[in-house]
């Protein structure tokens, strides 16, 4: 099977609403989901919800783990939990084929060694600017990278980005792209009406983006 004939059938599994839902709720957790928590957020049974997210791991769309989520272990603790996670794989379709991640990567590794990081983060932070002036960036600059997205959760008084949108990109040159991704979020910031009250840090996750969100409020508003 070709790689778009792959993708294009892992990409048919979301066709199914329920199946959709339990796939957002999942890929935007920070951590692993349950079958329980996740029929909770879909409204559904349990059954039900294990169900169609076993159906989105054979499509190559989650990985599975097993844990004990009481912490305790030996006889009487019970039966591992099957645990959900985003699959690290990536699925993309273009009709006809395109080649845009070949352009980038040589677009980059030319960047890269002429030395233009300087210019690259200046014009990320000015199209971040013309992005957070615009009409659909949200209610706020988290719902802003929400639509961008980043998959924005809440850590304590921080902001963490579950996704980096730029994934393939910032594992090969991981400097130029977090670069380009810190001034391209603040540039965002700087755009939008309420975007002085937020400042964004280079604060990587292990398995999301490399910059976090801090409002200088004591309410974020979401």
């Amino acid at each position: 099977m070709s790689s778009e004939d792959s993708a294009l059938e892992a990409l048919a599994v979301l066709g199914d609403p329920v199946r959709r839902g339990l796939y957002r709720h999942v890929t935007g957790a920070p951590g692993e989901v349950g079958r329980d928590a996740a029929a909770e957020a879909a409204g559904v049974s349990r059954s039900l919800a294990a169900f169609h997210l076993d159906k989105l791991v054979e499509a190559g769309l989650l990985e599975v783990s097993f844990r004990r989520l009481s912490g305790r272990s030996g006889p009487g603790s019970g039966r591992p939990s099957k645990l959900y996670r985003r699959a690290e794989g990536e699925r993309t379709v273009s009709l006809p084929p395109r080649a845009y991640d070949t352009a980038s990567h040589l677009l980059a590794e030319v960047v890269e060694q002429a030395g233009l990081d300087g210019e690259l983060q200046a014009a990320a932070r000015a199209s971040g600017e013309a992005e957070g002036a615009g009409p659909d960036g949200g209610a706020d600059p988290v719902e802003a990278l929400r639509s961008r997205g980043y998959e924005p959760f809440r850590d304590g008084d921080t902001w963490r980005l579950n996704n980096c949108p730029f994934h393939a990109l910032a594992d090969q040159y991981p400097a130029l792209a977090c670069g380009m991704n810190l001034a391209r979020i603040e540039g965002i910031l700087a755009g939008r009406p309420d975007g002085q009250d937020w400042i964004a840090a280079m604060d990587p996750l292990p398995h999301g983006c490399c910059v976090s969100l801090r409002s200088t409020q004591e309410h974020t508003g979401v």
